[in-house]
């Protein structure tokens, strides 16, 4: 049996893939990667000779922008902004368009249980429909 040496840890282990590993564990193969980028990551450093023949400046990030404070200014104008938007759009959208709300739902029970109301002494149609009279139009209309 062969016996392999982890590249990160320098520590003996039996592997266990069939490819040749070079690390022991993923903690060693993780923390490799970690130790190479952060090689990749520095910055070359100028020497003393260079130094005082060559003076060369490096690009600086940009400074991180400073987050504004909520201010009145700012809430005034974004509630100005929204009512505005939704004013343009109640305008612009059609009647037929615009969502129901609670209040169109219940107009809605209260006319369908005032005007149809159930006619008790006459015989359900053949298909098993119910007869109920119309108060609206005067006529008997049958429902399931």
């Amino acid at each position: 049996m062969e016996f392999y040496t982890c590249q990160y840890c320098y520590k003996e282990f039996d592997p266990k893939r069939r490819r040749v590993q070079k690390y022991c564990s993923n903690s060693c193969r993780s923390k490799a990667h970690h130790a190479r980028k952060k090689i990749e990551m520095k910055l070359p450093t100028v020497s003393d000779s260079e130094a005082k023949t060559e003076v060369t400046t490096l690009p600086t990030a940009p400074e991180k922008t400073k987050v504004d404070s909520m201010s009145l200014a700012g809430t005034g104008n974004a509630a100005a902004g929204s009512l505005l938007a939704d004013t343009i759009k109640a305008a612009f959208t059609p009647l037929n368009n615009k969502p129901a709300t609670k209040g169109d739902l219940e107009n809605l029970k209260k006319q369908i249980l005032t005007r149809y109301y159930k006619i008790n002494n006459l015989a359900p149609r053949h298909d098993g429909a119910l007869p109920y009279f119309d108060m609206d139009t005067g006529d008997v209309v049958y429902f399931f």
